[in-house]
């Protein structure tokens, strides 16, 4: 029989991974608007090697879980869901590398425009990372709905940067690769915001039973 305190311990697991990759999504921006060098090479030298341990570690865990005591219903729903959220974890980190990668291209050169909508993207994005994982743990539903609503404001963002710095390359092309790498930096955070979203739509559907993949939430009700 699987005891509750296994459950738990693995809740526990994916916590503290969700957490350090809120932390490489906050330094990967940060390290860029304040300049700080020392803060990209941690996301991709300390943080990284960091993430990809844990990611494995919560694969074993998962599938110790499932060979030891079979569990079934709740309990295997539960178990399978947090090896998807953990695969979805991974792959934050990785947009976190990139985003780190292009801010390290742009600490060589002056900046092309003022980082602003950049900034605000990361902290909504790293707020749905830990919404999302609170929605699952404490499987609210209602939080779940309101990250997934989110997602439209993330991509507001984008297509406001993507504008600006269109207009920013064509009145200067001596701009085009700085700004395609800032570009890179909002498409990035941008796969996060999707990433955390289908971690609550996975959560909804958990809870509630209802199915709302492809389509968006204003938070309460279903909208197809």
């Amino acid at each position: 029989m699987l005891h509750e305190e296994k459950l738990t311990a693995l809740k526990k697991e994916l916590i503290e991974f969700a957490s350090l990759v809120e932390r490489m999504i906050e330094k990967s921006v940060n390290g860029l608007v304040q300049r700080q060098r020392e803060l990209l090479a941690e996301v991709i030298n300390t943080d990284e090697p960091r993430a990809n341990l844990m990611d494995i570690r919560l694969d074993e865990l998962c599938t110790s879980l499932i060979a030891r005591y079979q569990p079934m219903a709740k309990d295997l729903r539960t178990i399978l869901m947090v090896f998807k959220m953990n695969d979805d974890l991974e792959r934050m980190a990785d947009h976190a590398v990139n985003i780190s990668e292009s801010g390290l291209y742009l600490l060589e050169s002056p900046s092309v425009k003022p980082l602003i909508d950049i900034p605000e993207m990361q902290a909504v994005t790293a707020q749905m990372v830990k919404d999302s994982i609170t929605a699952f743990i404490d499987e609210n539903a209602q939080l779940a709905k309101e990250v997934c609503a989110r997602d439209s404001v993330i991509d507001e963002l984008r297509d406001k940067v993507y504008r600006e710095l269109f207009t920013v390359m064509s009145g200067n092309a001596a701009t085009i690769e700085r700004s395609l790498h800032l570009m890179r930096i909002a498409r990035n955070l941008e796969r996060i915001a999707d990433l955390s979203t289908n971690i609550c739509e996975d959560v909804i559907f958990m809870v509630q039973g209802k199915v709302i993949k492809h389509h968006k939430t204003n938070g309460d009700d279903q909208a197809g």
